[in-house]
């Protein structure tokens, strides 16, 4: 392994994998990969980004450049797959992607399209368009042909994946033959089955697996990924390359953390995490051989019928070419924390800029939501494009003014002041006659909310600002916000987070900051408070958050019972309380705004429960 050194232009990295002295000399192949940030249905803006990297991949003089899955109509496209239009300009997308390979060999993620036999009829559930059925696809181009297209065999359809409503299974698996070093193409979920397409193209005789994704973060999912790698390459014998889109995507967020391993399942390349990277590697393909020679008849050479592989030889083996690699020192991987930390800021920058907002408004409270909510936007969007405004009403302390306004001095960011008392005052007069006879509950406290909301909603018309929502995780879980009150907005920033993890990002963002901690002290020490009553805390309500949120990571992430839960240690009591308030709070979810997902079972399309639902397993 050789050392490392930078490359400024347009963010290249690459890594030499170097065979000792007695091996130099040995078989190489060069890859680039592309962490490309694509756009949902910008075909020309996907084309032009796909064509500048073409650029950057002839100047390294590449055996082969790989994008992400769908790059070209951006994952995922949904229910514009079923859309004819949007086929035929896919099709011509990908037509004006080959003409710019010239003297390249590109693997392209794209839909493809084939007539449906009547021998084989759609699989249940997939939507058929026409009478055409369509693949989630990798084309392989060589010097502007299209030499193969490879289908995606397995279609997920759990979680935030939805693609057997619309795409079929690919029938054939192609190994193809480019510069004498025999490669398979495989997209995402094919690759985690032993026994998927890798094995059946590494028996085939590919050195060289090149698997593209389209793979959403969530916590702990990087590390997953990589063990799962770096056991395909191991038990196949074969140099893996993993390539990864990045950008946020309505609610969720990828990645990128693209990967190389050796046949040995070493770890020989990592891409940045969040951010686009154009990386190479000259890979050593003659290692392959090498170690498949030394295991005689392992599974490579026999035992599985190859019949559905397809071979196609593009071109041989040509002069070693004079290529010195440019060779950057690999990127730390995040810690959990700041993982989750990116994951928000990218999603924040990209829905904002890709659906064509210029500013957002945040409702700050001096709570610690609003302030990391804040936070990011500010890391995500700029100072300039954040305003922050404060409502007080006549239950709002002195602490939250003062921490407010320093949390805008830190931030940077304009405020309005707009109290609510005279308002809030106004509307109890208004319902003083409806409401005789009967006291202050929950209902004077939530007015309070929705006048707030009313007041951001106003201010988003006017200026054209995205209001962005700052409720967490816990309180969405357990219906702990106000309908048309803190959930008016466009965006939910935090929706996913829990309570609890959003005190170690408020900790880590001041951590984070060169001149001082941006979130007050005081807001990130004080006991949580929606400040809606004269001495509220939300413990008078709530479980402590330290019990909440592990009951909630229980029951909604992990899909436990209550015999489960409470067998952890919890109180039997609460446990069946906060069940109660999770099932009963779904009618409340459904009408919230979209937020980025980032635990492993986000609300919304990870969970998707019936609002009338007459089920109650506590």
């Amino acid at each position: 392994m050789t050392s490392s050194a930078p490359d400024s232009e347009r963010g290249r990295r690459a890594f030499f994998f170097a065979p000792d002295g007695a091996r130099s000399g040995l078989r190489r192949f060069r890859i680039a990969m592309v962490q490309m940030n694509s756009t949902v249905g910008d075909l020309p803006g996907n084309v032009r980004r796909v064509t500048g990297w073409l650029r950057e991949a002839r100047k390294a003089r590449v055996d082969l450049v790989a994008f992400p899955e769908l790059v070209i109509t951006g994952y995922p496209p949904e229910d514009l797959l079923l859309n004819p239009k949007f086929l035929s300009d896919s099709k011509r997308a990908l037509r004006e992607v080959a003409t710019h390979c010239r003297g390249l060999n590109a693997v392209v993620g794209c839909v493809s399209e084939g007539a449906v036999s009547e021998s084989r009829p759609a699989p249940p559930g997939v939507v058929s368009v026409g009478a055409q059925e369509i693949c989630n696809a990798a084309a392989v181009i060589a010097d502007r042909r299209l030499v193969a297209t490879y289908g995606k065999r397995y279609l997920p359809n759990y979680g935030v994946f939805d693609e057997r409503r619309y795409f079929h299974p690919g029938r054939r698996i192609p190994v193809i033959v480019l510069n004498g070093t025999t490669v398979g193409v495989n997209i995402c979920e094919d690759i985690w089955f032993p026994d998927g397409p890798t094995r059946v193209q590494a028996m085939a005789g590919a050195e060289v697996i090149v698997n593209i994704n389209a793979s959403p973060f969530h916590v702990s999912k990087t590390r997953l990924r990589e063990q799962m790698l770096a056991t395909r390459a191991r038990e196949n014998g074969v140099i893996v390359t993993y390539t990864n889109t990045i950008g946020g995507q309505d609610e969720l967020v990828f990645d990128g953390n693209s990967l190389v391993f050796d046949q040995g399942g070493e770890v020989i390349l990592r891409g940045k995490a969040f951010e686009e990277d154009f990386l190479i590697a000259d890979l050593d393909v003659g290692a392959v051989a090498r170690a498949r020679m030394g295991q005689v008849r392992r599974k490579w050479a026999a035992g599985r019928s190859l019949a559905d592989v397809d071979r196609i030889v593009v071109s041989g083996p040509s002069a070693v070419r004079n290529r010195a690699p440019v060779m950057p020192a690999e990127p730390v991987p995040l810690d959990p924390v700041e993982e989750v930390y990116q994951a928000l800021t990218l999603g924040v920058r990209d829905y904002v800029r890709k659906n064509g907002f210029g500013q957002v408004v945040i409702g700050l409270s001096g709570g610690v939501d609003s302030a990391l909510t804040a936070a990011i936007a500010v890391d995500a969007l700029g100072s300039k494009n954040v305003v922050g405004v404060f409502m007080p009403s006549p239950y709002t302390s002195r602490d939250s003014r003062e921490d407010v306004a320093e949390l805008a001095e830190r931030l940077a960011i304009r405020t309005r002041t707009i109290p609510i008392t005279r308002t809030f005052r106004s509307y109890l007069r208004s319902l003083a006659a409806s409401f005789e006879g009967r006291r202050s509950d929950t209902t004077e406290e939530n007015l309070q909310a929705r006048i707030r909301g009313n007041l951001l909603m106003a201010l988003s018309n006017k200026f054209g600002y995205l209001v962005l929502t700052t409720g967490n995780k816990s309180e969405m879980s357990v219906g702990y916000a106000t309908l048309y009150g803190d959930m008016a907005g466009g965006f939910a920033v935090i929706k996913d987070v829990p309570k609890t993890m959003v005190y170690d990002l408020a900790r880590l963002r001041n951590r984070r900051a060169s001149g001082g901690a941006v979130i007050p002290k005081r807001t990130i020490e004080r006991a949580p408070t929606a400040e809606l009553a004269p001495g509220q805390k939300d413990e008078d309500s709530l479980p402590p958050y330290v019990v909440l949120d592990p009951i909630l990571k229980a029951y909604v992430e992990e899909n436990k019972s209550a015999e489960e839960i409470i067998a952890m240690g919890f109180d039997p009591g609460t446990v069946c309380r906060v069940i109660r308030l999770v099932d009963g709070s779904e009618y409340k979810r459904r009408q919230a705004p979209i937020g980025i997902k980032i635990t492993h079972r986000a609300f919304g399309k990870d969970r998707r429960m019936p609002i009338t639902n007459g089920y109650r397993g506590h």
